[in-house]
């Protein structure tokens, strides 16, 4: 039997260096929040044969001066393929700034045949209000989420059920946050998305086990409350690693075609939420136990 209140130091240690490497690449990299979230234009090309996402970027920004992000999209239905260019800042595109780009673009890509096909701009106030409901339905969320199982395991103490499993989520959101930044994705819809469905995934295995130590309870009431623990978290440890292990590889397998595609709206989403199904596993085995252990401890030793 694995012995997880006993070796908490070292998972505590590895949450706490992966938050600084976190934190380090915050400062180094900075958040770059999309255009989702901050306002500028959206500007789509029909185009023929191949265009490098990657080149077509760095003509814009060289162009216009302004953070871009750059789509491949192929209708497999139709055969068409258009290239979207996301170009964050407060305006659209005046004219004379369109006929630059169209200009840069047609020269950089002389066979792709490009052509002008739709047009938007994305207001800052939007994005600012649809971010602001983003972070609200997290935190809404969040809350609720711990008020059931506050009220759902009175018997094996509620308030640090609820209390231990709202910091393994922050957990969680922090690792998908962090995820964004290490690997200077733009902050978009796609992590609003991942972060609200780790949030359930994670809970979701934290209950499996906060019910198995209550169906334990009972057996182990003359014995030390870390065994009550550990052995229920060894009881559901296969399900929580077959459970993470299929939905964990076919995640993988949206990435690899995703990568093979170059469709980078999928990736932005497929590897942050594989990230989190990892630590949504990690944390609630190797981290939410143990601290439930510790608060356990801390409240007896307070009564004595």
């Amino acid at each position: 039997m694995i012995k997880f209140y006993k070796n908490r130091k070292i998972y505590f240690t590895i949450s706490l260096v992966i938050m600084i490497v976190g934190i380090v690449a915050l400062f180094v990299n900075g958040i770059e929040l999309s255009i989702q979230f901050k306002g500028g234009a959206i500007i789509k090309y029909s185009y023929v044969g191949e265009i490098d996402a990657g080149r077509a970027a760095e003509k814009v920004s060289e162009v216009l001066n302004r953070t871009t992000e750059v789509h491949l999209t192929d209708d497999m239905a139709t055969g068409s393929k258009k290239i979207e260019l996301n170009l964050s800042g407060n305006s659209g595109l005046e004219a004379s700034e369109q006929e630059k780009l169209d200009e840069a673009l047609k020269k950089e890509f002389p066979e792709a045949q490009l052509e002008l096909a739709e047009s938007n701009v994305v207001e800052p106030f939007i994005g600012k209000r649809t971010l602001m409901n983003g972070i609200t339905a997290i935190v809404l969320t969040s809350l609720f989420i711990i008020l059931y199982v506050r009220f759902r395991f009175k018997k094996i103490s509620g308030m640090s059920a609820g209390v231990i499993g709202l910091i393994a989520l922050f957990h969680d959101v922090m690792v998908v946050f962090f995820t964004f930044i290490v690997l200077k994705m733009p902050i978009n819809d796609s992590f609003i998305a991942v972060t609200l469905t780790i949030i359930g995934y994670s809970i979701n295995d934290t209950i499996v086990i906060y019910d198995r130590i209550r169906e334990n309870q009972p057996y182990f009431q003359k014995r030390p409350f870390e065994e009550l623990v550990d052995t229920s978290i060894n009881q559901t440890l296969s399900r929580s690693i077959n459970t993470s292990v299929a939905t964990g590889v076919s995640i993988l397998i949206v990435c690899i075609l995703a990568y093979i595609y170059n469709i980078d709206s999928i990736m932005t989403f497929a590897v942050p939420m594989l990230v989190g199904i990892i630590s949504g596993c990690y944390s609630t085995v190797c981290l939410a136990g143990p601290m439930m252990v510790m608060w356990h401890n801390r409240k007896q030793t307070s009564e004595l």
